[in-house]
């Protein structure tokens, strides 16, 4: 680590405080080691205006699995625009043709854990060598697994810090900023699609299902593996 950090008293600390605080606190204590990884979900863009506004020097990037929505990427060159940033892609170290060709073809229907392991979590982790911390936009409410997150904590599966600033946030909580500062967001929310991520594992959520609901439908899968704690493994008291 570029400095020592205690995280435990600086997550007591920041507990509860506002995330533009929270991100200026990160963007100061790690400098340039600390990175922000955006899925472009409105809770990404929040802390993308956030960044912007605060005009902390706050590397970005997103991972680029090539199965986006077309929706989202006209978001993402709609944010750079808006707020003169770029957002860099992290891309998986075979295109969607190459991996059909190694793996078979689909194999988010036939293994869609191997899926997200090849297209997120091995490029992530790629990502984020020679950082520090990465902000991610969890919020406890989002799902079981998440509702231990705190707003710095130690991620043993990357081997560094984990800054949450809108881990507390609600899901009104995040709609209110983006209507009030007019943040770019994906259309697709406004189409039944509460929670995005790649076009072929996502689906519309009915009325009075969880937001998640769509993510993987008919799998007990709700997680592509870049947040969940392993079983067995009990969150830091951080």
């Amino acid at each position: 680590m570029t400095r020592t950090i205690d995280v435990a008293t600086a997550s007591r600390e920041l507990e509860g405080r506002p995330a533009a605080e929270i991100l200026r606190w990160a963007s100061r204590e790690l400098g340039n080691k600390l990175t922000f990884a955006t899925g472009f979900g409105a809770e990404g863009c929040v802390i993308i205006d956030l960044i912007a506004r605060e005009g902390l020097p706050v590397d970005l990037f997103t991972l680029d699995t090539g199965l986006l929505f077309p929706e989202t990427y006209e978001l993402w060159h709609k944010l750079e625009g808006r707020y003169g940033i770029m957002i860099r892609g992290v891309r998986p170290s075979h295109t969607v043709e190459q991996q059909a060709d190694e793996h078979g073809p689909r194999l988010w229907e036939r293994d869609p854990d191997r899926c997200c392991e090849l297209r997120k979590v091995v490029p992530l982790r790629h990502a984020l060598a020679g950082f520090d911390a990465w902000i991610t936009a969890i919020r406890r409410d989002q799902t079981a697994e998440r509702g231990h997150a705190r707003v710095v904590e130690h991620d043993k599966k990357f081997g560094l810090l984990k800054i949450n600033p809108l881990v507390a946030w609600t899901h009104d909580d995040v709609w209110g900023h983006v209507y009030a500062r007019d943040v770019p967001y994906n259309p697709l929310h406004d189409r039944g699609y509460p929670s995005i991520g790649c076009h072929p594992c996502t689906a519309v959520v009915l009325p009075g299902e969880d937001a998640r609901a769509g993510r993987w439908r008919g799998r007990s899968k709700k997680e592509c593996g870049l947040h969940v704690i392993q079983p067995g493994e009990v969150p830091d008291a951080a």
